[in-house]
């Protein structure tokens, strides 16, 4: 009997340090897994119709993790409208034209992701929310106007848009980098799909 109690009570001593080390871990990963903030720049290739435009912008975004592989997270960007090149008929003079059309987009569901513990992400995710084109008919030049730059929305407005995307993130601590690609899907006149890809810095709190 004293044979047993002196086996458990080593044992029990080898086991505090690794008790120890977990915890010492698990509180290290807890600090930094309330949620995350970043800002980013992102590519759209806006594609309602047989043609395509390659839109820039800029964005950001919130998430607060409701569980270590699960998170709630909301994100606004806008795209910079684009300018045309106009070519007259006898090739002679060109001059630039402002679509007028920016594109702002907000977004709000969930983020499914892995790899909680390490410096490496990866993450996937589906949210629904609104593109809101805007349309500006004001003219670049004297005399010219340019109701509608891109084909599809129509004298602009708020359309349901969905975006399933997945990516990856890479920490250095509570500093790290977010690479994300997904189809931004907005409804008018039926589905219309469009590549989103977005770059930037993260904060992991």
């Amino acid at each position: 009997m004293n044979r047993i109690l002196r086996v458990i009570g080593l044992f029990s001593l080898l086991a505090v340090p690794t008790w120890m080390v977990a915890q010492t871990a698990s509180q290290g990963r807890s600090t930094l897994d309330h949620g995350e903030l970043g800002i980013f720049g992102e590519y759209l290739r806006f594609s309602p119709g047989p043609s395509a435009t390659n839109y820039v912008g800029v964005g950001a975004r919130a998430a607060f993790n409701v569980h270590p592989n699960v998170a709630i997270e909301g994100q606004l960007s806008y795209d910079f409208e684009r300018n045309y090149t106009s070519t007259y008929q006898n090739g002679a003079s060109t001059t630039f034209v402002r679509s007028g059309v920016r594109p702002i987009t907000g977004l709000f569901g969930p983020k499914f992701q892995v790899g909680t513990g390490g410096p490496f992400r990866l993450f996937g995710t589906a949210k629904v929310g609104f593109v809101n084109f805007g349309v500006s008919n004001t003219a670049v030049v004297s005399g010219s106007t340019f109701t509608s730059g891109v084909a599809g929305v129509g004298n602009g407005g708020n359309y349901l848009a969905v975006y399933p995307g997945g990516g990856i993130e890479a920490f250095g601590g509570p500093i790290g980098i977010r690479i994300e690609a997904g189809d931004e899907i907005y409804f008018n006149n039926g589905a219309n799909n469009n590549i989103r890809i977005e770059f930037g810095p993260t904060l992991r709190f």
